[in-house]
């Protein structure tokens, strides 16, 4: 068994089973399927969110096999992920409860609890008007900038997310967002993995998430080269060069992406 209590839970559980305390939280849901649920829940007036995963069973872990995903055993996924940036110095959620019971890796019992980070807004809302209303060039240049250096220091530090779209760039409001003060946090991580370096794939598959994701806001050409830049941190002649497959597949795979998505959510496709 594995189990980290930061406060306020180290102190309300104290002398309790952190597991079932966990599936006693209420609040609002955001998710509820057989083997996983979130919530935002409030302790002492401050706000958390809670992860709690009970295992998918053997049946899940099969097919994600045979369909080449890796499938998601627990809350340790996440948590591993987290430390990883913290020590990189890529802002994140902190983790302040972490659990987790059960050596079967389809029955166990495992969860998360971070801090909201609030108020913030999703870098897919802040940019959802861009194309009637553009920012000021500094301020789309220092986000370009931001959102590159996080990219490139996660997948430096051994960290691949999986999920990687602007919308789980969280944009701290709490201050007015200037190209001098901004802020983002990386979220939604339960999915990513970690190891000593991320390969290649892996990295790739994430830079086009990233780039699919960001079509749709007005980025010009020289916006991207900025991002390719500020990412491999090395001149962009040296990029374009060096990385032209790289640039090639992502383009590719980007308006695959778009046709998937049109088809998905075309109008009767569900029907």
């Amino acid at each position: 068994m594995r189990l980290m209590l930061a406060e306020p839970f180290k102190s309300l559980w104290q002398g309790k089973d952190p597991f079932a305390e966990v599936e006693r939280l209420q609040g609002q849901v955001y998710r509820e399927l057989e083997g996983r649920r979130t919530l935002r829940t409030e302790v002492a007036g401050r706000g958390y969110f809670v992860k709690i995963h009970r295992g998918i069973g053997w049946g899940e872990i099969v097919k994600n096999l045979i369909t080449a995903k890796t499938p998601v055993l627990g809350a340790g996924q996440e948590w591993r992920a987290l430390q990883r940036l913290h020590e990189a110095g890529v802002p994140t959620m902190t983790a302040v409860a972490y659990g987790e019971r059960g050596g079967n890796p389809a029955r166990q019992h495992s969860f998360i609890v971070t801090e909201e980070l609030a108020p913030t807004i999703s870098l897919e809302d802040y940019t959802a008007h861009w194309l009637e209303q553009p920012p000021s060039p500094r301020l789309k240049h220092a986000l370009i900038a931001e959102v590159a250096r996080m990219a490139g220091t996660m997948h430096r530090a051994g960290v691949n997310h999986r999920d990687f779209y602007i919308c789980h760039f969280l944009l701290h409001t709490d201050a007015p967002v200037t190209a001098d003060v901004l802020r983002l946090s990386l979220i939604d991580l339960h999915r990513a993995q970690t190891r000593d370096a991320v390969p290649r794939r892996w990295r790739d598959k994430d830079l086009a998430g990233l780039y699919f994701s960001a079509l749709g806001i007005g980025l010009t050409e020289r916006d991207k080269l900025r991002f390719l830049r500020g990412y491999f941190r090395r001149p962009l002649r040296q990029v374009l060069r060096e990385e032209a497959g790289l640039l090639d597949w992502l383009r590719r795979k980007a308006a695959r992406l778009q046709l998937r998505y049109a088809r998905k959510y075309a109008p009767g496709a569900g029907s």
